[in-house]
C-alpha cells in the first residue's frame, strides 16, 4: 500500500477530470467530496463550469456518488437536485462511508477513485481503503483553520509531485 497521505492523482480542480483520464486509470466509480471540492463551504449553488461537467459526467460511463463527512441537508438537496447519489456521515478518513458506496455500486477499490481537496481525510481516506486518490485544490479556503490545514498539507504534495506514482494533469 503506498504512504496513506500521498494522493496518485492531483488535478487543480474537478472539472479537470475527464471521463478519458478516468477510464486510463481503470476507474469505472468516482466519489467526490462535496465541501471545497464541488462547491465552496458558503454555498451550494455550482458554478456554471461545474453544473456544465456534472452533466457532462453523467452522461458517460463513469459513475459518480458524493461521499461526504458533512451532516448537512445541503448535500442531500444538492444531490437530489443533480440526480447524483450520496452518502452523508461518511466518516472519512475511516472506510465506512467509502465501503458502502463501493457496496452501493457492486465495484471493486480497484476501479473506484475518490477525489476531494483534503489530504487527512480525502485522499487517507482513499488509500484506507484502497481507492485510487485524486486530489483537489480547495475552491475557497476562507477561514484561518483551512489555509493552516492547506499549510500542513503542503509537504505531502511536494512528495507526491515528485514520486513517479503521482500524475498530475492540467
Amino acid at each position: 500500500m503506498p504512504f496513506p497521505l500521498l494522493p496518485r492523482l492531483i488535478v487543480k480542480e474537478l472539472t479537470d477530470l475527464t471521463p478519458s483520464v478516468l477510464k486510463q486509470h481503470g476507474i469505472r466509480l468516482l466519489m467526490m467530496d462535496f465541501d471545497n471540492t464541488i462547491v465552496p463551504y458558503t454555498t451550494d449553488v455550482p458554478t456554471e463550469q461545474m453544473a456544465a461537467w456534472l452533466r457532462h459526467m453523467q452522461q458517460s460511463d463513469i459513475q459518480l456518488c458524493v461521499v461526504s463527512n458533512s451532516r448537512k441537508d445541503r448535500v442531500r438537496i444538492f444531490c437530489e437536485d443533480f440526480g447524483i447519489d450520496c452518502i452523508t456521515h461518511a466518516q472519512k478518513p475511516f472506510t465506512r462511508g467509502i465501503r458502502q458506496c463501493l457496496a452501493r455500486y457492486k465495484t471493486s477499490a480497484s476501479e473506484a477513485a475518490l477525489v476531494g481537496d483534503q489530504i487527512y481525510t480525502d485522499t487517507f481516506g482513499a488509500n484506507n481503503a484502497g481507492v485510487m486518490p485524486i486530489l483537489v485544490r480547495a475552491i475557497e479556503n476562507h477561514n484561518i483553520w483551512l489555509k493552516l490545514r492547506h499549510v500542513a498539507e503542503l509537504p505531502f504534495i511536494f512528495i507526491a509531485r515528485t514520486r513517479r506514482m503521482c500524475y498530475e494533469e492540467s
